[in-house]
């Protein structure tokens, strides 16, 4: 799959990979991820980092002070205040499973981060979905939850996503979290676009209403270049309490 570079933003990227319109065991170069900007900083100790110097064999002695008197002014109390930081919010439980009953899919769902190239990882295995875990989950009350996974591959052959493009507007969808929670989506949009058109900044956008975007590749596959054509793209909303579904 080509890279998708996300406009600038501080931690975009979820590589969308695609439906296939074949049904063949090709390795889908969706594989290749999408290209994450400027997501992680380097950090740690570099490995040409000089050792500490060694301490001295011998300590000076210590210089003996005078006596304190008998009798000094008293030391007032102290007050003593917590210097702690506060409580760190708890970071919000990670989707394990994803269900669409309208496609009959039901698949694990694996957090990913960003390969040593840059590129947002995803599970090798069509079976398992990846969610881009630097992005939303389900339970954060704002922005774009990302799924993603490959639409086939050697060893699995063609996977569930490659079902995606059938989905019709108004489908349930249900993400389960690791708490249990099972979060309801209703689709808003199936969205089959260029690779070079995908609006990536909006799958991956941290703002606005919570929703969820399932990405995939589709359209026909270029045996030149390795590529899956196009992606495709389901955004979901959240079910309401009390409305259908």
């Amino acid at each position: 799959m080509n890279h998708l570079v996300p406009g600038g933003r501080p931690a975009p990227a979820g590589r969308p990979p695609g439906a296939a319109t074949a049904r063949r065991r090709v390795r889908s170069t969706c594989a290749a991820a999408l290209a994450v900007v400027a997501l992680l900083g380097a950090c740690g100790t570099s490995e040409g980092t000089a050792s500490a110097p060694a301490p001295s064999a011998t300590a000076p002695a210590a210089t003996p002070t005078a006596s304190p008197p008998a009798a000094g002014p008293a030391v007032p109390d102290v007050p003593v205040q917590d210097a702690g930081l506060g409580s760190v919010p708890a970071a919000a439980p990670a989707p394990v499973r994803l269900v669409v009953p309208d496609l009959g899919l039901d698949m694990p769902i694996d957090a990913v981060g960003v390969a040593e190239d840059g590129t947002m990882e995803i599970p090798q295995d069509a079976d398992r979905a990846g969610w881009y875990r630097f992005g939303p989950s389900p339970a954060d009350p704002a922005g774009a939850t990302v799924v993603a996974a490959h639409v086939d591959s050697w060893t699995t052959g063609i996977g569930p996503f490659s079902e995606l493009r059938e989905v019709s507007p108004g489908a349930r969808v249900e993400v389960t979290t690791a708490d249990g929670v099972v979060h309801a989506y209703t689709v808003r949009e199936v969205a089959q676009v260029p690779k070079q058109d995908a609006p990536v900044e909006q799958w991956f956008d941290r703002e606005g209403s919570p929703r969820l975007v399932l990405v995939t590749c589709g359209g026909a596959f270029d045996r030149e270049v390795g590529h899956y054509a196009d992606n495709v793209a389901v955004t979901a909303d959240p079910v309401v309490d009390g409305a259908g579904g």
